[in-house]
C-alpha cells in the first residue's frame, strides 16, 4: 500500500520551499482507476503533485486564496458562489467593484444581487444625491452647469444645494460661470467686465481670464452688447451706425419690423423684443419668450429721452490750406424756404431727389432768392458718404419728455462736428470757433395710432419724410423757419399709414451758410413700445439672476428665500446644525489618509483611515478602527500587515505554513497549522 502526500509549498521572498508533510493522506492501491508508481507518476505520465495543494504563481510568488473541491475545481471567495463567511461573490478576488477581495463587505454605494455576476453601482448622477465618489449632483448629467455629466464639480462653480442649479464659486477667478457674463480675472469695474461680473456697455471680453476690450461698431464683427454690425455707418440698412437693429423699409409702404428692433406689432410672429438679440434675459435671440420669464410690453411707461440716431457729414465751406470748397456751401443765400428743390417721395435708396429747379445757371423756378444748387451731381454728394469730399460722423440727438409726453430738442447753437471734420483736419478753417458747413440725416421709426405729430424751426435746408413721402418741406438758405406735420385723419390717409403698422420718419438738414445754426425738434407720440422682461421667482425653475428657486422659498436650510437668493447652505462655511456635520467652505475631501476627518460633499464627514470602515474604493484594505499594525493587524495607513494567510511564512509568529489563504482542509489550516494525514 503506497500513502499519498500533500506538499505544503510556502514563501519566502519568492523561494519555493517544502514545509513537509501537511496533508498526508493514504489510499490503498486500486482504488482509483488509473494506479499511481512508485515514481510519483501516474499510469499516463502525469506529475501526481500537480494534482492537489495550493496553486503557486511562481513567477511572482503570490498564491491564490482558491482551493480545489473534489472534482478539482476551484472553491472560496471568488467562485460566484456564496460560501459560509461570505456575504457576496462576484467571480472574482478584487477589491474596489462592489464585492471586496475577501468577500465579506458589500462595498458603499454597490448591490450585490447575483452570485457571480458583477455587483451593480447604485451611484446614480443626475438624482439630486451626493453619493459614491460624486462631488455635486445637480439632477442633470450635462457638463458645463457646474456639475459635470459624471458629477464632478467644474472649475470656477460652486454647487450649494444638492439638486440645485450650481453658481459661480466667485467673480475675479477668470472663469465664466453661473449667472456671470464675463469674468477678466479681477472683480473690478470700469476695465470692461464690472466688479460682479456683468459685460459693461461697449465692451467685449471674449476670453475669460484675459482682458475685456473695447467694441468697434462699425468694423463688421459682432461682439459684446452689439444687436448687429455691418460693417458701415449707414443709417436705414439694418443695422444702424451704433449697431442696433433697424426695421426694413426698403419696398415702401409699412416696414417689416426685425427682431431685436425693440418694436411689437399685432401680428407679428414675434413673442416679445426687448431691443437686443441676446438670449438669458427672458426675450431670446429670435425673440420668443424663455421659459421662467414672463415678458410685457410696455406702452404707458414714457422714458425720460428719446435717442435719434444722426448722421453727419461735413463738407468744406472756408477753406484752408488745401481745403476745396464745395459749391453748394457759402455760395448761395435766401430770406426764407424755397420749396421744390427735391421730389415729393424719396428715391429707391431712401435718399432725397433732387428737381433742379434752381440750379445755378439753369433755373426753372419758382425760386424767389435766386440759384440755391449748383448740380446733381455735387447735390447727390449731401446724404451719401464720399470721402473726397465729405467725413461722416455718427451720433444720437437726445430729446427729452416734456410735461405733455412730447419730446423736444432745442439747440440755438447747433454745431455737433466742432473740432471735427476738415477743421480738425486744417483743410477748413472754422468760423467764431464753429464748424459750419455739414448736413445731417436722421431716421426713427413709429407704431402708428394716429395723431402723432412732428414739429421743426431750424436753418438752412430741411426736409421731412413719413412713409417715404415728403410732409415738411424747408428747402434752400434761409433763417430759421418752423414746419409742422401732424398725423390726424386726412393726412393718415393721404400718407397711406394703417393703425399698428411701422413707418420711418426720416429728417434731412443742411447748414451751409454762417451766421447762426438753429435745430429745434419736437415729437409727439414718436416713442417705440418694447418688451420687459423679467423672471418668475417662485415658479421652480432657475433663469435670469436668480440665485435658486425652488417654488417654496421659504428661506430654510438648503432652499431659497422669497426674492431667489441662496438661504443658509451648505458651502457657505458655517454649520448649520442639524443639518450639517461640517462646512469648510470647500467641502470637497471625500477622503483623508490622515486620520482626522475632512468634510465631503454634502456637509458630510468624508472617510478617513481610522473611522473603523474599510474603504476599498480608497485603496484601504483594512480598517479597525486602531491601526496600530502588527502580526495580524492593521496598519496606521489601513494596509494589512503580516499575517496568516498572506503566503509568507512567518515563523516567528508560530506559522508553520501559509498557502495564500485562510481555508482548512488544503493541507494548511486557516491558522496556518500543517494539517496530517487522512
Amino acid at each position: 500500500m503506497k500513502k499519498r502526500m500533500y506538499a505544503c509549498l510556502g514563501r519566502v521572498g519568492v523561494a519555493i520551499l517544502v514545509l513537509g508533510c501537511c496533508h498526508c493522506g493514504s489510499r490503498e492501491e486500486g482504488d482509483t482507476a488509473q494506479n499511481e508508481t512508485d515514481s510519483g507518476k501516474k499510469d499516463g505520465g502525469e506529475d501526481a503533485l500537480t494534482e492537489t495543494g495550493p496553486v503557486l504563481d511562481v513567477g511572482t510568488g503570490d498564491s491564490k486564496d482558491e482551493s480545489p473541491s473534489e472534482d478539482g475545481q476551484v472553491v472560496g471567495c471568488g467562485d460566484g458562489v456564496i460560501q459560509p463567511g461570505e456575504v457576496c461573490d462576484d467571480g472574482n478576488n478584487v477589491s474596489g467593484d462592489g464585492c471586496s477581495a475577501n468577500c465579506d463587505v458589500i462595498e458603499n454605494d454597490y448591490a450585490c444581487p447575483y452570485p457571480g455576476e458583477p455587483c451593480v453601482s447604485t451611484v446614480v448622477c443626475g438624482d439630486k444625491r451626493i453619493s459614491g465618489q460624486e462631488t455635486c449632483d445637480d439632477g442633470n448629467d450635462v457638463s458645463g452647469d457646474g456639475c459635470s455629466s459624471d458629477c464632478q464639480l467644474e472649475p470656477g462653480w460652486i454647487c450649494p444645494v444638492e439638486g440645485v442649479r450650481c453658481v459661480a464659486a466667485a467673480c475675479g477667478d477668470g472663469i465664466v460661470a453661473g449667472n456671470e457674463e464675463c469674468d477678466d480675472g479681477t472683480p473690478t469695474s470700469g476695465d470692461g467686465c464690472s466688479s460682479d461680473c456683468k459685460r459693461e456697455p461697449g465692451w467685449a471680453c471674449p476670453t475669460p481670464g484675459e482682458p475685456c476690450h473695447p467694441t468697434v461698431c462699425g468694423d463688421g464683427i459682432r461682439e459684446g452688447d452689439e444687436a448687429c454690425d455691418d460693417g458701415n455707418d449707414v443709417i436705414g440698412d439694418g443695422c444702424n451706425p451704433f449697431c442696433e437693429v433697424e426695421p426694413d423699409c426698403s419696398k415702401g409702404g409699412a416696414c417689416v419690423s426685425a427682431c431685436g428692433d425693440g418694436m411689437m406689432l399685432p401680428g407679428d410672429d414675434e413673442e416679445c423684443d426687448d431691443g437686443n438679440t441676446k438670449s438669458g434675459d427672458g426675450c431670446s435671440a429670435d425673440c420668443k419668450i424663455e421659459i421662467g420669464f414672463e415678458c410685457k410690453t410696455v406702452k404707458t411707461d414714457l422714458p425720460d429721452e428719446l435717442e435719434v440716431p444722426a448722421t453727419f457729414r461735413d463738407f468744406i465751406a472756408l477753406p484752408a490750406g488745401a481745403g476745396v470748397r464745395h459749391p453748394d456751401f457759402e455760395h448761395f443765400s435766401g430770406a426764407a424756404a424755397t420749396p421744390g428743390l427735391v421730389n415729393s417721395s424719396l428715391g429707391v435708396d431712401g435718399k432725397p431727389q433732387y428737381t433742379g429747379i434752381c440750379e445755378e445757371g439753369n433755373i426753372v423756378g419758382p425760386c424767389p432768392y435766386g440759384p440755391q444748387t449748383s448740380s446733381k451731381a455735387a447735390f447727390d454728394q449731401w446724404y451719401r458718404n464720399d470721402p473726397s469730399v465729405n467725413k461722416t460722423e455718427v451720433a444720437k440727438i437726445v430729446l427729452t419728455r416734456q410735461p405733455n409726453g412730447s419730446y423736444f430738442f432745442p439747440d440755438a447753437a447747433f454745431f455737433p462736428l466742432d473740432g471735427k471734420g476738415w477743421v480738425a483736419a486744417g483743410a477748413e478753417n472754422a468760423s467764431g470757433g464753429h464748424n459750419f458747413g455739414f448736413t445731417s440725416e436722421l431716421r426713427t421709426w413709429f407704431e402708428f395710432k394716429g395723431g402723432e405729430s412732428l414739429e421743426f424751426s431750424g436753418d438752412d435746408d430741411v426736409w421731412v419724410f413719413i412713409n417715404r413721402t415728403l410732409v415738411v418741406d424747408l428747402g434752400g438758405l434761409h433763417s430759421q423757419r418752423p414746419g409742422d406735420v401732424t398725423l390726424d385723419g386726412p393726412k393718415a390717409q393721404q400718407l397711406q399709414l394703417q393703425t399698428g403698422k411701422i413707418y420711418e420718419m426720416a429728417l434731412f438738414h443742411a447748414e451751409r451758410h454762417t451766421t447762426a445754426s438753429n435745430f429745434n425738434l419736437t415729437l409727439t407720440g414718436f416713442v417705440k413700445a418694447k418688451s420687459q422682461c423679467q423672471s418668475l421667482c417662485g415658479d421652480g425653475i432657475v433663469v435670469g439672476d436668480e440665485e435658486c428657486d425652488d417654488g417654496v422659498n421659504d428661506g430654510s436650510w438648503g432652499s431659497c428665500t422669497a426674492d431667489c437668493r441662496l438661504g443658509p447652505y451648505c458651502g457657505d462655511g458655517a454649520v448649520q446644525t442639524p443639518y450639517e456635520e461640517c462646512d469648510d467652505g470647500i467641502n470637497l475631501t471625500t477622503y483623508s489618509p490622515t486620520g482626522e476627518p475632512g468634510c465631503a460633499p454634502g456637509c458630510k464627514y468624508g472617510a478617513y483611515c481610522g473611522d473603523g470602515k474599510v474603504d476599498s474604493l480608497f485603496g484601504e484594505q483594512c480598517d479597525d478602527g486602531i491601526n496600530k499594525g502588527g502580526y495580524g493587524g492593521c496598519t496606521p495607513s489601513c494596509r494589512l500587515d503580516a499575517r496568516c494567510g498572506d503566503g509568507v511564512l512567518q515563523a516567528q509568529h508560530g506559522e508553520e505554513c501559509d498557502d495564500g489563504n485562510n481555508v482548512s482542509g488544503d493541507g494548511c489550516s486557516s491558522d496556518c497549522k500543517r494539517e496530517g494525514p487522512k
